[in-house]
């Protein structure tokens, strides 16, 4: 019975799960809190936030969704790996204040490039 809990088919699944949970739950907390996140965006010196945070709800979402549902995950590894490097730089990039955000974004990078590498798995959307 362990065994087959702790076959890989369903450590990739869990993994999936738990690495596409911090992109939904951001995308959805920036809709929510669409001004705040606009507000830090341009404190930033970011230009045309609302566009850019609409960019990134889109692309959190997208990337998250693609990820837990196995669906192009690939695709949407390499989505949010493209939104993480810059928001890495940007927002986490002043030391030593940000440096466990740095740490987490880069952790969070390391999982998506598994992703990039291994697949969504057999129990994905891409199997069926």
């Amino acid at each position: 019975m362990l065994s087959q809990v702790l076959s890989p088919k369903y450590i990739t699944l869990l993994a999936r799960i738990l690495l596409s949970i911090i992109f939904i739950k951001s995308g959805v907390n920036k809709i929510t809190n669409f001004t705040n996140t606009q507000a830090y965006m341009a404190s930033k010196g970011l230009p045309f936030t609302e566009i850019l945070l609409v960019v990134t709800i889109f692309v959190l979402l997208l990337g998250g969704l693609s990820i837990l549902l196995g669906y192009q995950a690939k695709t949407g590894a390499f989505l949010l790996i493209g939104f993480l490097i810059p928001t890495t730089l940007i927002f986490h990039g002043s030391f030593p204040e940000e440096i466990n955000a740095f740490l987490k974004n880069l952790g969070l990078m390391g999982g998506l490039l598994m992703i990039v590498a291994s697949g969504s798995g057999e129990i994905s959307l891409d199997k069926r």
